[in-house]
Order: structure tokens, then C-alpha cells, then sequence
């Protein structure tokens, strides 16, 4: 319960952070960001590493994971699907119902709502030593392939917006070819795992992703970059390692330090919300979002709770699968799924560079912020309903 605290302390701290230091630093503030996000990324890919570290699958059952990528992606995509709706026909007037750019619009800015933070999570659920558990290693499946499936749903929506172009083929291309070497080597590679070996494959990690953007940015523009998450190499680099059981005092504290640390990170990652005026900082652009007039407050909070609400029914999609497993476990794992973080609100970043923006970005914004807030609640809950299905077995 502490450690749970902890993060959620951690967390809270960041995200107050987010909001002060951008004033307080004034023009410093944009190298101050260049490394935070150095250390978010580099913070996630330890936690993928150790993930795809303890990653287990029956090879030779592999097409029983078919079931584990349907759900997966029900689950991502039930989220998605409420909240593009609700921002249609409860924040746009009727005009905009039959138009294909605000349908596109919306669809892009709604996607934060589908993918499961794998990192917080992880991190969150081994903190309460549930990794022996079938909720830990069924939703370690789920996370993935919901991630997976985000991060693969996001090559279209991005075609629709900007048209096609050869970089997104690539993008597709490279998530094959890692999935493909990371299930073919699984296991295959006996080399050092201490913290201070994942924390140096970390880093290569990011940096190899980072190169990569780089210089395509320079050969093609921004526009024309190839840009991979850390997500995606970080778990499969842990898939193929042969896992050794490391469990000493020191490998302990600093695997739960990063994870503070990675929390921190997250809640520093988040945009400035508070005295900002979107419909300024996007004046000039064309559209259909980011054209809408500010709502009183006191409305924005009415629409964040509703949407938080609409999204997390979405995230029951589970409890109706896995029907040889207790509803209390299957309701456990679908509460798991509740979490949000790094990968949502990148989404919102990605929208922000469109000029995305009004009430629907200051509304998604502040429904990652608070579903960040209740992530311990949350994983108390699935913590009590796992001990109760065990009770009862």
C-alpha cells in the first residue's frame, strides 16, 4: 500500500510540476524538456525490458494468443470508439455531424483513450508482488497487444490527416520485422541483466530510436520523419534475453527508483492546461476542433468526468471473456486495463502538431490526468479483487 502511494505521490508531483515550470524556466524550459524526455524514454524502456524480460508464451500454442489480440483490440478500440462519438455529437454542433474532417479530427484526438500504460501498470502490479498471478500474466498479453494495436491503428488515422506517404509503410514495416525476430529468438540470448546492463541497453535503445528520427527529420523534414516508440524494440530486446532471476536489495531499490523516477516523468510529460487559452495558441489554423469556443469550466469538468466514465466502460470489454476464470478476476483485469499514461498522451501530442485543439484537447488532456490520479485506486482494486478470487479457489 505504500509503494502504491508512492508512485501515485510521485505522479501528483509531476504533474504539478508540468504546470509550473514551464513559467518558471522561460526560455530554459525547452532544454529542460529536451532532457526530462530523455529520461521519460529511457525510464520506459528499463520497465519493457523487464517486461519482455519475464514474458512467457506457449510457442507451440501460439495460435491461442489469437483469442488474447481480438480482446486486446476490442479493448483499445471500445474506448476509442465512445469518446470519438461523444466528441461528435456532444461538443460539435449538428453542422459538423455529416463532415468527414471532423470526423477525422476526432477520430485522431480520441484514440488517447484506447491504449493501456503498460509501464505504470507493470510497475504498479509488481510493486504488489502479483507477478506469479494469471491477472499479471494474462494482462501482460492484453497491455502488449493493445499497445501494439494503438500504436499500429495510429499508421492510418495519421494517413487520413496527411495523405499517404513511404515513412508510415516503414513505420509498419519495422514493427513486423521486431515482432517477427522477437518471437522467432525468444529466450535465445544468455547475456547480463543486472540493472546496470538494462539500464545501458536503455539507453542504446533510445538512442537507435532517436537516430533514426533524426535523420530521416534531416533528409526529409518533420513531416517526412520516421519516428518509433521505445515501447515496441525496449520489450522485444527483453524477449529475446534468457531470463535470470536477480533479486537483491540493490537490484530491488534501484528497479524502484526508476519506477518513482518513471512516474515523476510522466506526470512532467503532461501539457500546460492550467492558464492556458488553446483557442489563442492555435489562432490562425483551419481546423474544425481547434475553431470551437471555450466552455466555462465548470462545463470542461462535467465532460472529463463523463468521458473518464464513457472510456473505462470501454475497458470492461474482458469481463466477458476468460469465462473459466472467476468474474472477479476477469473484472480485476479489465480494472487493469484502466490505466493511461505515456502512450496517451503522446496521441495528444500527435494531435497537437495537426493544430487539433478547444474543449475536446483541454477535455483529454484533463481525462489523462485524472485517470493518472485514481492509477492507485485503481490498482488497490485489482489488488482486492485478485486476493478475493484467490480466497475462493
Amino acid at each position: 500500500m505504500k509503494k502504491v502511494l508512492s508512485f501515485s505521490v510521485f505522479l501528483i508531483i509531476g504533474l504539478v510540476a508540468s504546470q509550473l515550470l514551464p513559467s518558471a524556466l522561460g526560455d530554459n524550459y525547452a532544454s529542460f524538456k529536451i532532457g526530462s524526455n530523455t529520461l521519460l524514454y529511457v525510464c520506459l524502456a528499463f520497465i519493457m525490458i523487464n517486461v519482455g524480460r519475464e514474458f512467457e508464451v506457449d510457442k507451440s500454442h501460439w495460435k491461442s494468443y489469437t483469442k488474447d489480440y481480438f480482446v486486446a483490440m476490442a479493448t483499445a478500440a471500445f474506448p476509442w470508439i465512445f469518446i470519438a462519438l461523444y466528441y461528435m455529437y456532444m461538443l460539435l454542433p449538428a453542422d459538423y455531424w455529416n463532415s468527414w474532417e471532423a470526423w477525422k479530427e476526432n477520430l485522431l484526438l480520441s484514440r488517447f483513450a484506447a491504449p493501456t500504460s503498460a509501464g505504470i501498470l507493470f510497475t504498479m502490479l509488481a510493486a504488489l508482488k502479483l507477478q506469479s498471478s494469471w491477472i499479471y500474466k494474462k494482462i501482460q498479453v492484453l497491455a502488449i497487444f493493445d499497445d501494439l494495436d494503438t500504436i499500429l491503428l495510429m499508421i492510418p488515422l495519421q494517413i487520413m490527416m496527411i495523405g499517404m506517404r513511404w515513412q508510415l509503410i516503414i513505420v509498419v514495416l519495422i514493427v513486423f520485422l521486431l515482432l517477427v525476430f522477437g518471437w522467432k529468438k525468444m529466450g535465445s540470448y544468455n547475456i547480463r541483466q543486472d540493472w546496470k546492463a538494462i539500464v545501458l541497453y536503455s539507453a542504446v535503445v533510445f538512442a537507435i530510436t532517436q537516430i533514426v528520427y533524426i535523420v530521416s527529420k534531416n533528409l526529409y523534414g518533420e513531416d517526412g520523419s520516421i519516428h518509433i516508440e521505445v515501447l515496441l524494440p525496449a520489450f522485444v530486446l527483453g524477449m529475446i534475453i534468457k531470463h535470470k532471476h536477480i533479486d537483491s536489495k540493490i537490484e530491488q531499490k534501484i528497479s524502484t527508483g526508476i519506477s518513482f523516477l518513471f512516474m515523476f516523468l510522466v506526470g512532467l510529460s503532461m501539457p500546460t492546461f492550467i492558464g492556458v487559452e488553446f483557442s489563442e495558441s492555435i489562432a490562425g489554423t483551419h481546423s474544425i476542433t481547434g475553431s470551437q469556443p471555450m466552455m466555462p469550466w465548470g462545463i470542461i469538468i462535467f465532460h472529463v468526468v463523463l468521458v473518464s466514465i464513457l472510456s473505462n466502460i470501454g475497458k470492461l470489454f474482458p469481463v466477458f471473456f476468460y469465462r473459466d476464470r472467476q468474474l472477479s478476476e476477469r473484472l480485476a483485469l479489465s480494472i487493469g486495463m484502466f490505466t493511461r499514461g505515456e502512450v496517451g498522451a503522446g496521441i495528444i501530442f500527435i494531435a497537437l502538431g495537426y493544430n487539433l485543439g478547444g474543449p475536446a484537447l483541454i477535455i483529454s488532456v484533463l481525462t489523462i490526468v485524472l485517470n493518472l490520479l485514481l492509477t492507485g485506486i485503481f490498482v488497490l482494486w485489482v489488488k482486492n479483487l485478485s486476493l478475493k478470487a484467490y480466497k475462493t479457489q
